[in-house]
C-alpha cells in the first residue's frame, strides 16, 4: 500500500471524528476541533485523489467512514449491536477491499526538467 491510499484511511479515521463531533459537539473547542477533522479529513481526501482514481477514493473514504462510525457509535455511546448490521458492515468492507484491489496502483509521474 502506498502513501496516497493511507492517506485515504487516515482521511477516512478524522471523517469518524467529525461526524461524531457534528452529533456531540456541545462547546466551543468541541466545534473546534470538529471543524479541524473536517479540514484534515477532506485535504487527505483531496490530495489522495490527485494520485489516485477518484471514484475509487472516494467510494473507500466513505466506505470506510461509515463502517466506523456505526462502529464507534455502538463502541463509544451503546448503541446495539444486530446482526443485521454487522452483516451489513462486512458487506460493505468486501466492497471497499474489492474496489481496492482491482484499482492498479498508480505510476509514477516522470519529472521531466
Amino acid at each position: 500500500m502506498n502513501k496516497h491510499w493511507l492517506s485515504v484511511i487516515i482521511a477516512a479515521c478524522f471523517e469518524v471524528g467529525w461526524v461524531i463531533g457534528l452529533k456531540h459537539a456541545s462547546t466551543v473547542w468541541e466545534w473546534i476541533g470538529t471543524a479541524i477533522a473536517i479540514y484534515v479529513s477532506f485535504y487527505l481526501l483531496i490530495k489522495a485523489g490527485e494520485h489516485l482514481p477518484v471514484g475509487t477514493v472516494y467510494a473507500i473514504f466513505v466506505g470506510l467512514g461509515t463502517a466506523g462510525t456505526v462502529c464507534a457509535d455502538s463502541l463509544l455511546f451503546g448503541e446495539p449491536w444486530k446482526l443485521a448490521k454487522i452483516l451489513c458492515i462486512v458487506i460493505l468492507l468486501a466492497g471497499v477491499v474489492g474496489l481496492k484491489l482491482v484499482t492498479g496502483e498508480p505510476k509514477e509521474k516522470e519529472v521531466t526538467e
